[in-house]
């Protein structure tokens, strides 16, 4: 089953900067469509949401996940490969979102599986607008595979 274009979504944040997770979630708030937005503030958080494990064992599994590279415990690198690597989660989009502009970093998220590398702009009104961005392109443009539970 595909998600229609514009039914609001699960998104799942993988970010530990406190600053970046406000932004994120005031750009959408501010967006005209109400998707869910859940937290992870670390590697092993977002694999504990991703897995139901622990304190998360009744959350959705996100239909997009929005992921930071420098994160604890493991960092975006890692929680990414392991994404993509495991069949029940590997159809679930990731859009790296971080700071690093560093060419490696691009090369090794694509090679890793990512669908899109953005890196955060520095000044709050373009922050906002590129999350924005991220949001209408994966709740308007394309079809998400939706899961069954």
């Amino acid at each position: 089953m595909t998600t229609p274009a514009g039914t609001p979504i699960d998104v799942l944040l993988v970010e530990d900067d406190p600053g970046d997770e406000l932004m994120t979630r005031e750009a959408f708030e501010d967006n005209k469509i109400g998707n869910t937005l859940h937290v992870a503030r670390d590697g092993e958080e977002a694999l504990d949401f991703l897995y139901r494990r622990g304190a998360h064992t009744d959350v959705p599994q996100p239909d997009l996940i929005l992921l930071d590279l420098n994160l604890p415990k493991y960092d975006g690198r890692q929680v990414l490969e392991k994404i993509k690597s495991d069949p029940a989660l590997s159809h679930i989009p990731v859009v790296v979102l971080t700071t690093s502009a560093a060419e490696e970093d691009i090369l090794r998220s694509y090679k890793l599986h990512a669908n899109a590398y953005v890196t955060k702009p520095v000044d709050l009104n373009q922050f906002i607008a590129a999350v924005r961005q991220i949001d209408d392109f994966f709740v308007q443009v394309v079809r998400l595979p939706r899961q069954n539970g």
